[in-house]
């Protein structure tokens, strides 16, 4: 009888639900438990299959019929931002993004919470509990950090951390070769700062200074509402059957 090692991956299909993204279609998902001294490597090995984390749970899309979720990420040192994104920045010159150990916070979750009220009231994370947001940070066995964006203050000089109110937050991993943004949020009282294209674009320069080449932004769903956006960010590649595939527009 043959022995499964700890460390061998099992993986499982769930039940067909409503998808998130499109009107009218199902998901299924078939995922894995990231646990363990090889949960980092997994991770890797998983994300470059088009795996997605959330707490210890890798997973991906397992639909019968539709194959709109792809796997996308943004080539980093190829990448050139639009007219609109050179905008966005130089409107935030204002906010400091610093990078820490992912620790929960009552700060946070009140941005959270104010977030999923305005953005996402009838999703599935609405009725996250300080607790849920604890664990969602906390609960990860691979390289994972927290970046905070403040506005600058006295003491950003000194400290290079920003001093002023928390106006958005991304839990981000760390693989062998890009950051992977798990998830991301920002105070709605700021929205008009366009806080989500400026947190990828943050990620896209860190992913610079880091020697690593991609920024993973998850599924791209054509003419999603949710998700069609992060077809923007070019160059980048999409995983397609043939494999990873440069996409220039």
């Amino acid at each position: 009888m043959t022995q499964h090692s700890r460390d061998t991956p099992q993986f499982y299909l769930t039940a067909p639900s409503p998808c998130p993204y499109l009107p009218g279609k199902e998901e299924r998902k078939v995922f894995t438990h990231l646990v363990g001294e090889r949960a980092g490597d997994l991770n890797d090995l998983l994300t470059h299959g088009g795996f997605r984390r959330s707490q210890s749970i890798a997973y991906r899309p397992a639909c019968e019929a539709c194959r709109a979720c792809i796997s996308t990420r943004v080539i980093a040192e190829a990448f050139r931002p639009s007219r609109g994104m050179r905008r966005i920045v130089a409107a935030n010159t204002d906010i400091v993004g610093d990078m820490r150990v992912p620790v929960p916070t009552s700060e946070q979750y009140s941005v959270f919470r104010g977030y999923l009220d305005h953005r996402h009231f009838d999703g599935g994370m609405a009725d996250m509990t300080v607790l849920d947001y604890a664990m969602m940070v906390e609960d990860s066995h691979v390289q994972t950090k927290l970046v905070e964006y403040r506005a600058k203050g006295p003491d950003t000089g000194f400290t290079g951390c920003g001093a002023g109110p928390l106006l958005g937050v991304a839990l981000t991993d760390v693989l062998s070769d890009g950051l992977s943004m798990v998830y991301s949020f920002y105070d709605p009282e700021y929205r008009n700062r366009s806080l989500g294209t400026f947190m990828i674009l943050d990620h896209i320069a860190r992913a610079r200074r880091m020697g690593l080449a991609y920024v993973y932004l998850g599924y791209w769903v054509k003419n999603s509402r949710k998700m069609d956006y992060k077809g923007r960010f070019l160059p980048q590649e999409r995983l397609l059957p043939d494999g990873w595939t440069r996409v220039e527009a």
